[in-house]
């Protein structure tokens, strides 16, 4: 059995959970970039730089091995340029949508849509839900999105990351 082979088509299928995932209004504002081969090398020592860069090294040294050691990543972006939905509820601060303007913050621009941020996290739930009909482990890691934004291997106000891994145990929750 070809694991490497079936990490691959596992982690399309996720992303296909991911982008067919309700988002608000029906407004397509979620992305997806798949991660495999030598841009996992790549995004691990994103990882690495980034951690060593805000003091920080213990924690993405870590995560940056379990990147390492993972078959596959998928990547979730709030996608560049989506506008906020024009609900006008107030939960980003401001009274109506079309006031909303982000400025770089030390890791993503905000305030984000909080519609943009629970669409992010139905298609994270998604992607994650079909990883596990699989069986195959995988855990949501917030820390890949700043490196992965800085070093444009992902473009977005919001970007977070699922590594996947076929093992015989879990390398993102075992890390003894």
């Amino acid at each position: 059995m070809e694991l490497d082979a079936i990490a691959s088509r596992i982690v399309e299928y996720m992303a296909v959970s991911a982008v067919t995932a309700p988002k608000t209004k029906g407004t397509d504002s979620i992305g997806v970039q798949i991660v495999r081969g030598a841009d996992i090398r790549r995004l691990a020592d994103a990882m690495y730089a980034y951690g060593k860069a805000i003091g920080s090294e213990e924690k993405y040294n870590r995560d940056g091995k379990n990147i390492m050691d993972a078959d596959a990543v998928l990547l979730f972006f709030i996608k560049p340029g989506t506008p906020a939905p024009g609900l006008n509820c107030g939960a980003c601060g401001e009274e109506r949508c079309a006031d909303l303007q982000s400025v770089e913050g030390p890791m993503f621009p905000g305030p984000i849509c909080a519609w943009r941020l629970m669409d992010l996290g139905i298609a994270l739930g998604s992607a994650v839900k079909t990883a596990s009909m699989f069986n195959v482990d995988n855990r949501i890691i917030h820390r890949i999105g700043p490196p992965a934004r800085k070093s444009k291997m992902a473009e977005g106000s919001m970007v977070i990351g699922i590594p996947i891994s076929i093992t015989h145990k879990n390398i993102f929750f075992d890390r003894s």
